[in-house]
């Protein structure tokens, strides 16, 4: 059902709901100001035929498709009350019970809209650039792979796609939940729906409107909207053969009743009382209401559930294994260290990048990077010469110049001088990829390029455990040495490093560490797929954009970062509690009207005050998941919060 269909219905049973409301009052007012009998009992039948048709017409579909439902037992306790000479109890509880469902679909089409105002954020219409370099409007949905879309500062990206040309900073956050602007250089990944910032961009698409990343987010989530959990599955079928039982045991307690003496009038009131008081409405709530309020704060946040057992799942992990390159770490090398034997670093850095310029090498475009941050200028060398696996060598102004390994720095028949050697003995320790750079006289110094753990890498996981997380575990293919100074940094236990490892051998050790309770696996989507699919919840990191990460894993995070899985964790936690809350409650508030109905002869109007109260008591407490967490003090997650971005090498997952 659509946004527009649903606000339709909405406004009718609102309508109803007031009529039925009107007819009550009118009923009640008649009554004490006592007019002719005509004009309560009028009253009342407008209740009548404004609460129950409605609720009579859901209940027929039920029985025609061979179940009872909670209707039917709100309309046979109405017409019970007017058998029985108490039609204004039977017109109370009809504008109850209306009211209730009419608060009840308000509250929880606000999950709905929550997700629903995806949709309103992509335009509609995109500005293509000609082949004659002119410009026209087109429909979003007209745009192809490969065309060129013009956006102007403040606009919203029509499509996903690589920016060609322009500088900006695109707000993200409706796709991945960032609260601070991204800069935006040509060659960098945009996405549709986000929001360009001061400068104006072309952007290439690469991605039709159907398969973007918002139109993905919006089928995933429309998607885990119609899953159920297995909380929702006892629910519904507690619901479905409880309304039975109800009815049952209601007939039971009247023949019971009868036979004890009870006026039949006394009897048939009792009894349309107890299908009141004895209604699951709020026991079948308590878990979609906590359920589906929990999806749309998640999808706001950047975190997408598959579906409602992936939440529940996530919150009862013991033991979170994660994949190291791409996910602890950011998977890019970057230069950590420039040690120059002269104590010239920047000298020492120009002659490195001057070296390693026309090469393509991911070392080589990490020291570039480096000059260009430092703002470096550097000589154009000559004669640049690669050498396979060690190195480069090349010449400037009839000087030899020569980068790489150390069996590069043998051939040149030089070696360490002593104010390096303690200096590259660290740095191997750390497991960092050297660059010696030298000419035919010495070795002029050194220039570490490594992976880099992710800004608030170690507070995420600090949290993790903080949260309730007994086990945090890394799989990784890389070396020993690197994956245990990765896990030194961002406080993973010795004995929980597994390194060396091949795809198959992390699906064996996510078996086994399933063995000890539920796992939740976190890789980035793409060389982790398959424990991502062995895991009881695979989550991908830094998912946008990602197809492999949105059909592989349980739980995508949008945004690169791990802050996000503790949001998730954490979240998943509280609707699990939320949903026992409501269970019990329910439960209990039901146990408490039952018990009253038939040892204190409860009247039906506080049976219905108690029934409906109930009900909108437990919508409100799983809406309360649409709201941040509030955190008491300044646990984990403030202390580690500025923890850096650390360097160590990480060469492959």
């Amino acid at each position: 059902m659509d946004h527009d269909v649903e606000t339709r219905a909405l406004r009718r049973e609102a309508i109803l709901t007031a009529v039925t409301g009107c007819g009550l009052a009118l009923g009640l007012i008649a009554t004490w100001l006592d007019a002719p009998a005509w004009l309560p009992s009028a009253g009342y039948l407008t209740a009548y035929l404004a609460g129950g048709v409605p609720a009579g017409v859901t209940a027929l579909r039920s029985l025609r498709r061979g179940s009872l439902d909670i209707d039917s037992l709100m309309v046979m306790a109405a017409l019970a009350a007017a058998a029985v000479g108490e039609a204004r109890d039977g017109a109370i509880l009809l504008f109850l019970f209306s009211l209730a469902g009419t608060l009840e679909d308000f509250a929880m089409g606000r999950t709905k809209r929550e997700v629903d105002a995806l949709l309103k954020l992509r335009p509609d219409v995109a500005v293509r650039r000609l082949p004659d370099g002119s410009s026209e409007r087109v429909a979003v949905e007209q745009l192809e792979l490969g065309d060129v879309v013009l956006v102007a500062p403040g606009e919203r990206l029509p499509a996903d796609g690589r920016v060609l040309t322009g500088h900006s900073a695109v707000d993200q956050a409706p796709i991945t939940g960032e609260g601070v602007p991204v800069d935006k250089a040509p060659g960098a990944e945009v996405f549709a729906a986000t929001v360009n910032g001061h400068g104006a961009l072309e952007v290439e698409v690469t991605k039709e409107a159907a398969a973007s990343t918002v139109a993905r987010m919006i089928d995933l989530v429309t998607e885990a909207r119609a899953q159920r959990s297995p909380s929702q599955r006892i629910g519904e079928w507690f619901g479905q053969r409880y309304t039975v039982l109800v009815l049952g045991g209601s007939l039971a307690a009247l023949l019971v009743l009868l036979s004890l003496g009870r006026e039949t009038s006394s009897a048939l009131y009792t009894t349309a009382t107890l299908l009141v008081a004895a209604s699951p409405c709020a026991v079948v709530i308590s878990v979609p209401a906590a359920v589906l309020s929990a999806l749309a704060a998640a999808a706001r946040g950047g975190v997408l559930f598959k579906g409602g057992a992936a939440l529940e799942t996530l919150g009862k992990s013991v033991t979170v294994a994660f994949d190291k390159t791409g996910t602890l770490t950011r998977g890019q090398p970057a230069v950590t260290d420039v040690i120059a034997a002269n104590g010239d670093e920047t000298s020492l850095l120009a002659l490195a990048a001057a070296i390693e310029s026309r090469s393509e090498h991911p070392i080589a475009r990490a020291v570039m990077a480096e000059a260009e941050r430092r703002g470096i200028a550097f000589d154009a060398v000559a004669d640049i010469t690669a050498v396979p696996g060690l190195g480069l060598r090349a010449r400037l102004d009839g000087r030899r110049l020569w980068a790489g390994t150390r069996t590069l720095m043998a051939s040149e028949g030089l070696t360490l001088p002593p104010s390096l050697e303690d200096a590259v003995a660290e740095l191997e320790r750390r497991g960092a990829t050297l660059v010696l750079v030298g000419d035919e006289a010495a070795v002029q110094g050194v220039v570490a390029v490594a992976d880099t753990i992710r800004e608030r890498a170690a507070a995420a996981l600090a949290n993790l455990r903080a949260a309730g997380v007994e086990r945090l575990v890394m799989l990784t293919g890389d070396n020993a040495g690197v994956a245990h100074a990765v896990a030194a940094e961002v406080g993973i236990r010795e004995e929980d490093v597994h390194a060396d490892l091949l795809p198959e051998d992390k699906l064996t050790i996510v078996d086994r560490l399933h063995r000890d309770g539920t796992i939740s696996y976190v890789g980035d989507g793409v060389n982790d797929a398959a424990a991502l699919a062995r895991a009881d919840v695979g989550i991908a990191m830094g998912a946008a954009g990602s197809d492999v990460a949105i059909e592989t894993a349980d739980v995508a995070l949008l945004a690169d970062d791990l802050g996000r899985l503790e949001v998730a964790y954490r979240l998943s936690r509280r609707a699990n509690r939320v949903v026992r809350q409501n269970l019990v409650f329910a439960l209990g508030a039901m146990v408490v009207l039952v018990a009253f109905t038939l040892f204190a002869d409860l009247p039906l109007p506080l049976a219905v005050i108690g029934h409906e109260g109930g009900t909108l008591l437990v919508v409100a407490n799983g809406l309360r998941l649409l709201m941040p967490e509030r955190r008491r003090g300044s646990g984990p997650a403030e202390a580690g919060a500025e923890v850096s971005a650390r360097p160590t090498r990480a060469t492959s997952s």
